[in-house]
């Protein structure tokens, strides 16, 4: 029998576990009773890709005892905007969903996202069940961020919200393209790199193909990446210091979303180029070596692609809307080394120039 691997999220405003593992979607129903008051009614948010092949059988283990609804939005990022909120929104209302009811967010970090801000939001707030079915959303499932995008920036609707329980029925990644799975690993590698050398090495040895993702491996590294959000989450819920070190790589990944348009580029692979630019300007700012070539010839092995024809002012200008930044400064997290990371401001001209140089470098290797 498969092993299932519980682990539990400590915050200030609620402690709650998350449960990995292959075959447990059976436990949901157990899950959802044991919440305390009892549940009146559950509406199921997910995306048009995930209903085709999902939404039959997770309603399946739960109609029996509960009344069940469900509300299919548009797959993609557009879906995360303030009128997919207020259509999921009214549907609750018109369904009558009251403060003793779930919903259960079923899908990748979009649905998370969404799905948990109207949790977060209706009524002033009701439980909400995250069941993800993306590698993607280990980050965005855990720890409570529960946000909406606006046209000029990502994520900068939302609030801090933690969920009743995380279901990770791994059966639901074995459907996802490799371009899905590898969006995924990006947020992985950038929780080893904030971690430890360790973890990034024992992930450079056992990961070299994103087809190296089989069950053993999978499991492994989903708690490996769980365990470090966890450590990060519990001291800091709400971001006030070094939660802010899990955006490692979003600051150029961020702007990157927007600028090239959402459904051009995954979250990942823009983390991942962020990521690979970030240790770029922690060399170049520390004199430290963080193995730079080394990663990017492994991210490069990996599959994830280079943005190199791409508008530096109107990228920087994009960051600049970043909401982690205060004025006019661009924070960006930075790395000492594998394991110490630090926020730092840097001026708008020395970005420019460290982001044209990034840019050419890679740019020159395609024209060798």
């Amino acid at each position: 029998m498969e092993q299932i691997c519980e682990l539990q999220i400590n915050t200030k405003s609620k402690s709650y576990f998350i449960t990995i593992g292959y075959d447990i979607l059976h436990t949901l129903p157990q899950i959802i009773n044991s919440l305390s008051p009892k549940i009146t009614k559950i509406l199921i948010i997910t995306d048009t890709n995930v209903a085709v092949n999902y939404l039959d059988e997770v309603k399946s283990k739960l109609t029996d005892q509960f009344d069940v609804l469900d509300f299919v939005i548009p797959s993609g990022e557009q879906s995360k905007s303030m009128m997919m909120f207020e259509k999921c929104s009214s549907f609750a209302l018109s369904s009558q969903l009251d403060r003793n009811s779930l919903i259960i967010a079923l899908g990748g970090g979009v649905v998370g996202d969404l799905a948990g801000f109207v949790a977060a939001t209706y009524m002033r707030g009701i439980r909400f069940i995250q069941v993800p079915t993306t590698l993607l959303a280990h980050d965005s499932a855990v720890g409570g961020k529960v946000a909406i995008n606006l046209p000029l920036g990502k994520n900068v609707v939302g609030a801090f919200y933690q969920p009743e329980h995380v279901l990770y029925h791994l059966n639901f990644l074995e459907t996802l393209p490799l371009s899905e799975m590898r969006s995924g690993f990006a947020e992985i590698s950038k929780e080893a790199m904030l971690s430890s050398k360790e973890e990034v090495n024992w992930l450079m040895e056992h990961v070299k193909q994103i087809t190296d993702l089989e069950r053993n491996i999978l499991k492994q590294i989903l708690k490996m990446g769980v365990q470090i959000k966890n450590n990060i989450v519990s001291t800091d819920e709400k971001e006030k210091g070094i939660r802010a070190f899990l955006n490692l790589g979003h600051t150029l990944g961020h702007a990157l979303e927007a600028h090239l348009g959402y459904s051009v580029i995954s979250h990942g692979d823009g983390v991942a180029f962020g990521t690979l630019f970030a240790l770029y300007v922690s060399e170049n700012l520390f004199g430290v070596d963080l193995h730079f070539d080394e990663i990017r010839k492994w991210y490069n092995q990996l599959g994830f692609p280079l943005f190199t024809n791409i508008d530096s002012a109107e990228v920087i200008k994009l960051m600049k809307h970043d909401k982690k930044n205060i004025g006019n400064s661009i924070r960006f997290i930075l790395l000492k080394k594998f394991g110490q990371a630090e926020l730092h401001e840097i001026k708008q001209e020395k970005i420019h120039t460290l982001l044209n140089n990034f840019l050419d470098l890679f740019r020159n290797e395609k024209e060798l």
